[in-house]
């Protein structure tokens, strides 16, 4: 007769995720506890958390600006300083003399899951969403996150975008990897062994996928449209330039709170 283990209790997940080295062990079995259906799937997240899968791939989902976000294995896993990028995504639009009279049309570059898509079009209302990614799995979970919102391609960069949209998109968000070649190595493991190596490395300067899209993106941006892509505070100076040379109004901005830097580039009227 086979004996059944006992069931995992918050107290015996707790103690698991800790000993796997979880920071937050309280909240993750919480999360975990929330979300799983039943005890076999509850055993099953914590042990695929304690091998060192991120959270959102375990629990299926990422809280994003106030959204559940689906997010499946393989998939990038947004960021919490990536709302600050939303947000001042969703200024532009309200600059006096930067808005139309049209629906706003939106286009997310390498978008992931979609995440940012979803959240600017929460917080604009109507808007013309179009997201991208190379990335076949990234492009079946925007779906899912953007189904009724936006639509969807595959392909890389702006080849991926319906030509019509060349001169008519207002704001152009491009969380473009940025991470040096030579760092990748020291992310965490949870980045390094689980996400796409193609949303992580940006070159050797970590900015080899930012100068192809500021080439490209005077001639798919609307006059007073704006370019917005998050760096990090050692790479600001060089994106500034990048994105100045390109012919763009440039700027960025920062949240100390979130950690987060953001190169914004204006489209002149």
């Amino acid at each position: 007769m086979s004996v059944l283990p006992p069931p995992l209790t918050r107290s015996t997940i707790v103690t698991a995720l800790r000993t796997a080295g979880c920071v937050f062990a309280e909240d993750e079995a919480e999360l975990i506890l929330s979300t799983a259906a039943s005890p076999a799937e509850t055993a099953a997240m914590v042990r695929r958390r304690a091998e060192g899968q991120p959270l959102e791939h375990v629990l299926g989902w990422a809280g994003f600006h106030g959204l559940r976000v689906a997010v499946d294995p393989g998939v990038f896993v947004p960021r919490r300083r990536s709302e600050f990028l939303v947000d001042q995504a969703a200024a532009t639009v309200g600059v006096p003399g930067n808005g139309t009279p049209r629906t706003p049309v939106v286009v997310d570059l390498c978008c992931g899951s979609g995440a940012l898509g979803a959240a600017l079009a929460r917080v604009l209302g109507p808007v013309e969403l179009h997201a991208c990614d190379v990335e076949p799995a990234a492009v079946r979970c925007a779906r899912r996150n953007l189904d009724g919102v936006g639509k969807v391609h595959e392909g890389d960069l702006f080849a991926a975008l319906p030509t019509r949209l060349r001169g008519r998109i207002d704001v152009l968000l491009a969380n473009v990897p940025y991470v040096p070649t030579g760092d990748v190595p020291l992310l965490p493991a949870e980045a390094r062994d689980h996400e796409p190596r193609v949303a992580l490395d940006g070159g050797d300067d970590g900015l080899d996928v930012m100068r192809r899209v500021v080439a490209a993106a005077p001639e798919w941006l609307a006059p007073g449209g704006s370019l917005l892509m998050e760096t990090s505070e050692r790479q600001a100076d060089r994106a500034l330039a990048t994105v100045q040379g390109g012919g763009l109004d440039a700027r960025t901005a920062t949240s100390d709170e979130l950690w987060a830097t953001v190169v914004i580039g204006t489209k002149p009227r």
